[in-house]
């Protein structure tokens, strides 16, 4: 890896933070969702998570430690904006200066993910990212932080994991807002598109020579089917999974398959000039990579919806992913599947050869291994995960793909959305009840990693 390569570790506001009623934040759409009975397990939420609105010290103290030299966070949109779009909370603002000069009193450069889900629940009332006025609130809000924070930090990704905002909160309605409606999820993955071609020229009016991108959860799918109409199928899947922001983002237009699929359930929400505001030249992609994806026989289903897919065009195959194609899984149930990283980062590599930087946004396993009787958290399949897929980052690179940084999911144990507090991803293990952190094995690993500048 280059000198300048960042080793860095991602978390997200509503999954840390806790603090819901601290610095007069509003109500977002995941404090509605985790609420509502049946929407997560156990009936958890992220009133107080891992409480590190209250333990930023002790937390920076540990990155320190660790010694990544960059720190993928979220700013909670509902910290900054509470009640409306139009008042600006300052104990928000003043929480993430005190964390973002931590860092750099550290060392440690901050990466700003200024969207990780938790919409402020007056956007939602009026429609969320169903209502394309959601695009331009964000518009206002990036602009906002941009001048807040602008003159530290350098890199942004304006929002994460679009494809899940749309298709699992608008579509199934497995994350909030728990919305399902095909119509709503194709506004919303129309809306979120517009909403980073829109941030993106805030930020940059504010700080011309900011660095800012998006995050996308993107996947190397495979088929073991001849099959023609699989084979469209096929295209379709990975038009909805892979294609979709990146297209729109180099090229303001849709891939054209899947526009022709969704028919006037997409081009009732397109305007003039739509094309011009999607089309933006991005100064990285973050990639969010757990597993890969697997399309088989091809079958009808109702466009307007169908819970067995998450893909809301008339004939979809997304199923299971053949044992041939992995050794091991999480405790997640995801295929282990580190060689699919690096064949994801080539893909990308080709097929938007103007993309000039990519970064590895997310990358991470749950396991829920906990202290043994002497206190030390032995996560041997995290270390192996890690080794595997950082081993998968630097194969690509080798290979001209321009991978300029790394960062690890999670940091610390966390709420992990519908799965409440029943699944582990972090680097740190926390004792949801007392709090404690207990750095795993895992953690010990990356650090000698990034002390070697990944040599494995």
């Amino acid at each position: 890896m280059s000198q300048d390569f960042l080793w860095g570790a991602a978390t997200s506001s509503y999954q840390i933070e806790g603090a819901v009623n601290q610095g007069n934040r509003g109500v977002s759409i995941w404090d509605t969702f985790a609420k509502t009975p049946g929407k997560v397990k156990d009936g958890d939420n992220g009133d107080v998570a891992i409480d590190h609105f209250n333990r930023i010290e002790e937390d920076v103290k540990m990155m320190s430690d660790l010694g990544i030299n960059s720190y993928r966070f979220s700013l909670a949109w509902p910290r900054l904006f509470p009640n409306s779009g139009e008042v600006l909370e300052h104990q928000g603002i003043d929480f993430y200066n005190r964390l973002i000069n931590l860092l750099i009193d550290n060392h440690i450069e901050p990466v700003i993910t200024l969207y990780h889900w938790d919409l402020p629940q007056y956007l939602e009332d009026a429609g969320g990212w169903a209502n394309r006025q959601t695009a331009f609130a964000f518009e206002k809000y990036a602009r906002v932080c941009a001048e807040h924070f602008g003159d530290r930090v350098t890199q942004w990704s304006t929002l994460n994991e679009p494809w899940c905002t749309s298709f699992l909160g608008y579509y199934l309605g497995i994350h909030a807002p728990g919305v399902k409606n095909a119509e709503k999820a194709i506004a919303a993955a129309h809306h979120t598109a517009l909403a980073h071609g829109l941030g993106t020229r805030a930020i940059k009016e504010i700080q011309p020579d900011a660095k800012v991108g998006i995050t996308l959860n993107m996947t190397t799918l495979h088929t073991d089917s001849t099959d023609p109409e699989v084979k469209e199928i096929y295209e379709l899947v990975d038009a909805n999974q892979n294609r979709w922001w990146l297209d729109a983002l180099t090229t303001g237009k849709y891939p054209a398959n899947l526009a022709a699929e969704y028919g006037s359930l997409l081009s009732q929400f397109i305007q003039p000039g739509d094309e011009f505001i999607l089309k933006v030249d991005p100064d990285f992609i973050g990639i969010n990579y757990y597993t890969d994806g697997f399309v088989g026989k091809a079958r009808t289903t109702d466009v307007s919806m169908d819970l067995h897919s998450p893909y809301p065009i008339k004939r979809v195959a997304n199923t299971e992913l053949p044992a041939k194609y992995f050794n091991s899984r999480t405790d997640f149930d995801w295929p282990v599947t580190p060689d699919g990283l690096r064949l994801l980062l080539e893909r990308i590599h080709r097929d938007w050869p103007t993309i000039s930087c990519l970064y590895i946004h997310e990358n991470g396993a749950a396991y829920n291994d906990g202290p043994n009787a002497e206190g030390v958290v032995e996560d041997h399949r995290r270390v192996d995960y890690l080794n595997a897929h950082i081993k998968s980052v630097q194969e690509a690179i080798e290979k001209g793909v321009p991978v300029q940084g790394y960062f690890a999911w999670s940091l610390f144990d966390n709420f992990e959305w519908a799965e409440g507090y029943s699944k582990r991803f972090g680097l740190i293990y926390v004792d949801f009840e007392s709090q404690e952190r207990i750095p795993k094995l895992s953690y010990h690993r990356y650090r000698e990693i990034i002390l070697n500048n990944q040599s494995l």
